[in-house]
């Protein structure tokens, strides 16, 4: 659509309001309401667009009536993917919504809804019938069906709002997920592939966060947090400074590394300088100032299984899974916070990170990284790392690892190293040996061997019914002083038992963990039950701790959510403690959206054995370049209060702009996307090329904002990770528009926004007829291929013809061409043809169309006879 088309339309919707305001106006002084429900009757129906959160927005066909919208039960529920049947007549509507033992029945004749064994009776005017469609009043959408809708007689549009994860919305995040998961395989292909650079130096993010605390008893305690990410010698180095007010300064609380990356290098992938990351077995109190270099990469493998991973965060928080950086699954965590997962395993050593997201539009700092216990390599492959460094501990003690892995085969992954520590072990290497087992495809078994200090294993089984049994064994030396624990051995059990039903799902856990101590011996067990009914999470845990010299201390924790009207969420929760025959604990919080980007709280909790409780009251807002947070926390005899605001700053080299934002960005990377208009159809913005507008993209994280230049930021990209941008012309403003590439596969870079100009060429639409010259007449005639050729006598596009002769091809480039039927056809179907047609296609924004084109077939034979 032209601009001027964009024009005229939106001024014959104007008039169209005004005028049916004026209508309505009329008829309620005028005429009585029978009259006025005879002509609303007779209205047309008009075109409103229909937004839904998180899914989109698309143009449907309503009835305005009064104050009212009407909106085809057919189309939104199709637009929705609810599953929806419409009588011959126009008059019923029937299906399932969602749920197929959730049927429905719109009646037009009866005048009344059955939903789930419900009936719902309408007003006389609460459905409309035409020829077309079903109409049904839109408050009825929201009181029936969950769907509230909100309608702009201004602008005709409807906005619809629903706490239901409706079919269409679990389809999208479906289809994302295996995307993601097909990206994580290294299954998705793009159109085009943009390496990652290595500048020398370059500034880009800083974080920034102030803490301070008061409670009335001591000096306020004040935290400053600085971080600030660049790029340097090609590699990322980053800086993060911490500072307490009136303390002095250690180089043991600031970190910072610089690290240099690059996954095309088989023989080193990664080398890292300053504090550095090992998985040791050692037990380290302080951070290791030294190198690490290894031939691992980043980026990781196709997937080879799946096992368990079942935590705890704040209860109704959604839970989103990364597998080395790439989104595979979320969920929402029950009423106690718990949340479980299937993770993919992958080949290499993987790391499974958690990011949680509050119900109310919170975003948890901490991330958590967790190791995937079963480090599988494919058949014939090496991989090393290797670690050496100072222990900023007291002693300044020394440290190095060297950690090497083979795959066997497909099923064997073997490996081994050394590690040495030299206040431990009277300062000897202390060798190990590890190996990796897949026996079929439902067992998995881990060991490891390291010398003079511990023996490990862990076997993984899981039924067809996935229900999951892991077993851990974990036993230390006497003598040796390099894990610095209570216990000398260890044997641990959980099994995890998914529950499937009609109107609901659970999932229960048993873990039973043995200590062995040098003493005495101590045995704990847990029992987990977690299920949503009805929209009300539950969670029952019951714990006991039991040690061989003493009686058993078990307790159990019932936690409930639910789901209150206004977008308030209830919090309740009751400890109940079997040896004391009392409730030990009670505690509850509510919470509340508030002004948009606030979110206000407030809590109570009661301790019998302590005598002690506590009332909370919190209130965070989130502005666009930062958050800031308030609590108040009053116990039994002491007050305390808290504030607290985070943020970064993005400096953009491409537009010297300096960015304002209210998440982490440092180590992370962006992506600045342009569209601009090819017009010499180079695939290189050159001077006077201008700018797109109506790009669209998609891609599998990140923070998407439009700026009103038509350049497109996304921030918060994960750095050395190749993700897939889909881009998406349906938006533009002419139809002549259009993207020679259609997906980008972008590695992204730390601490940098990568600027990439997307060419959109405009094309050119030619169209004509072809005839048939017979003995009967002329008439058009199908299923003829025409061939357009360049000026090189390159055939560079072709089209077929319709039943009645007629042809259309939209996406020629500038230039001259001529147009002939296709000779090897005319051969077979021993058939001549006239003209050959030379035109031209001519450079424009709007772009250019050559019309009637005709051409003229006709047998030879007959040609000849004529002859």
């Amino acid at each position: 659509m032209t601009c001027t088309q964009h024009i005229q339309f939106t001024c014959y919707r104007c008039r169209y309001v005004l005028s049916v305001f004026s209508m309505v106006v009329l008829l309620q002084i005028f005429c009585h309401q029978p009259a006025f429900s005879q002509v609303a009757q007779e209205l047309d129906e008009i075109s409103l667009t229909v937004n839904v959160q998180r899914i989109g927005s698309a143009e449907m066909p309503g009835i305005i009536r009064g104050t009212e919208a009407y909106l085809s039960v057919k189309d939104v529920f199709d637009f929705l993917k609810i599953r929806n049947a419409t009588s011959q007549n126009m008059d019923t509507v029937s299906g399932y919504f969602i749920n197929p033992k959730s049927p429905y029945i719109i009646d037009k004749a009866s005048n009344k809804i059955t939903y789930s064994e419900k009936v719902f009776n309408l007003d006389a005017n609460g459905l409309i019938r035409t020829e077309r469609s079903l109409y049904l009043k839109s408050a009825y959408f929201g009181e029936i069906f969950g769907l509230e809708c909100n309608f702009n007689f201004r602008s005709l549009s409807v906005t619809i709002t629903t706490k239901i994860e409706l079919p269409a919305i679990r389809e999208m995040q479906q289809e994302m997920m295996r995307r993601n998961i097909n990206q994580l395989k290294g299954e998705k292909k793009a159109d085009s592939i943009i390496k990652r650079s290595y500048p020398f130096f370059h500034l880009g993010m800083a974080d920034w966060s102030v803490i301070s605390s008061q409670d009335g008893q001591s000096p306020a305690t004040t935290r400053l947090n600085l971080s600030v990410g660049t790029m340097l010698a090609g590699g990322e180095a980053n800086f993060y400074l911490n500072y307490t007010a009136g303390q002095p300064m250690h180089l043991k609380q600031q970190f910072y590394h610089w690290r240099y990356v690059n996954n095309n290098n088989a023989a080193l992938r990664q080398v890292t300088l300053g504090k550095i990351y090992t998985q040791s077995t050692s037990s380290l109190n302080a951070p290791i100032n030294g190198i690490q270099i290894t031939n691992t990469p980043t980026t990781y493998r196709r997937s080879l299984g799946t096992y368990t991973l079942s935590n705890t965060t704040e209860p109704g928080w959604t839970v989103e899974l990364y597998v080395n950086n790439i989104l595979v699954n979320y969920m929402k965590a029950d009423a106690s916070g718990f949340f479980s997962f299937e993770v993919p395993m992958v080949y290499g050593n993987s790391v499974v990170k958690l990011r949680f997201f509050g119900p109310w539009g919170e975003e948890r700092i901490r991330e958590q990284y967790i190791s995937v216990p079963f480090n599988f390599l494919p058949s014939k492959q090496f991989e090393y790392t290797l670690s050496a460094g100072v222990v900023e501990d007291e002693w300044k003690s020394k440290f190095s690892r060297a950690n090497f892995n083979y795959g066997v085969n497909r099923h064997i992954t073997i490996g081994g190293g050394v590690e040495y520590f030299s206040t431990v072990m009277a300062g000897k290497p202390m060798p190990y040996v590890t190996t990796s087992l897949r026996l079929g495809s439902n067992l998995l078994v881990n060991g490891e061997h390291m010398y003079g200090v511990r023996t490990k294993g862990m076997l993984t089984y899981r039924l067809p019914s996935n229900v999951q049994l892991d077993v851990n064994y974990n036993k230390y030396d006497k003598m040796q002083t390099a894990v610095r624990y209570n216990y000398i051995e260890e044997k641990k059990a959980v099994l995890s038992v998914p529950f499937h039903a009609k109107k609901f799902s659970a999932f229960t856990r048993l873990t039973v963990n043995r200590l062995k101590l040098t003493k005495n011996n101590l045995t704990t067990a847990e029992l987990l039950f977690s299920t949503i009914v009805k929209g009300v999470s539950s969670n029952f845990t019951t714990s006991a701790m039991y040690y061989a010299a003493g009686n058993p201390f078990i307790y159990s924790n019932l936690s409930l959510t639910f789901r209150l009207p206004g977008k308030i969420r209830f919090t309740p929760q009751v400890q109940y403690e079997y040896k004391q025959k009392n409730v030990s604990m009670i505690k509850g919080e509510i919470e509340k959206n508030v002004f948009k980007n606030g979110y206000l709280n407030a809590s109570y909790e009661r301790y019998k054995l302590s005598n002690n409780q506590f009332i909370g009251i919190g209130f965070r807002y989130n502005f666009s370049f930062g958050q800031t947070y308030f609590s108040a926390r009053k116990s039994n005899t002491l007050f305390s209060t808290t504030q607290s605001a985070r943020g970064s700053f993005i400096y953009d080299d491409k537009t010297n702009s300096l960015i304002a934002n209210n998440q982490n960005n440092v180590g992370r990377g962006g992506l600045i996307i342009s569209p601009f208009l090819d017009l010499n159809w180079n695939g290189k913005r050159d001077a006077g090329e201008p700018r797109a507008f109506g790009l669209k993209v998609n891609i599998n994280g990140g923070r998407i904002k439009n700026v009103r230049d038509t350049t497109i930021r996304i921030t918060g990209l994960e750095a050395y990770t190749n993700y897939h941008v889909d881009l998406n012309r349906n938006n533009f403003e002419n139809v002549a528009w259009h993207l020679p590439k259609k997906s980008l596969s972008v590695c992204i870079e730390p601490n940098h926004f990568k600027l990439i100009d997307v060419p959109v060429t405009i094309v050119g639409e030619v169209s004509g007829t072809v005839y048939f010259k017979g003995v009967k007449g002329i008439a058009g005639m199908g299923r003829i291929l025409v061939n357009f050729t360049n000026s090189d006598s390159v055939v560079v596009a072709k089209t077929l013809t319709e039943s009645d002769g007629f042809f259309s091809f939209m996406g020629l480039a500038p230039g001259i061409y001529k147009a002939q039927i296709d000779p090897a056809q005319l051969e077979k179907l021993h058939m001549t043809s006239t003209p050959n047609l030379i035109f031209a296609i001519k450079q424009s924004i709007e772009g250019d169309a050559v019309e009637e084109l005709k051409f003229t077939v006709e047998d030879i034979l007959d040609k000849e006879g004529k002859g």
